[in-house]
């Protein structure tokens, strides 16, 4: 799934549209519950090696709220990384470049859409 596909899916299922918050990360999107205005998911486009991946081109990356076992399980899969700029223990990044099935996507969201939903 890529930032326009997951942006198409995250609004007609969950009825929400990305909010770009800061003028020095342009492309950087959160989703967030109406009801609450807590954040479920945050899309940035950053620099592979930032992440500690080869490379200096821009990748796409989904932060997601997760719970910290299940976390544990998904990092040592491909396409898994530690919350990028969020507190490693409860969120996710999960890499946006076709490494994690578009399935397992969806679910992961809607998991962080349940988990900040209270």
């Amino acid at each position: 799934m890529n930032r326009t596909e997951l942006f198409n899916y995250i609004k007609q299922t969950y009825q929400t549209h990305p909010e770009y918050l800061w003028k020095k990360f342009p492309n950087y999107a959160i989703f967030r519950h109406q009801s609450n205005n807590k954040w479920y998911a945050i899309v940035m486009g950053v620099e592979k090696s930032k992440l500690g991946l080869d490379g200096d081109e821009k990748i796409d990356i989904l932060d997601i709220k997760i719970d910290p076992k299940q976390a544990e399980f998904l990092l040592e899969l491909p396409g898994f990384l530690p919350g990028y700029h969020m507190n490693h223990r409860t969120w996710l990044t999960v890499l946006l470049d076709g490494t994690v099935p578009d399935e397992q996507i969806a679910k992961l969201l809607a998991a962080s859409f349940q988990a900040t939903k209270k």
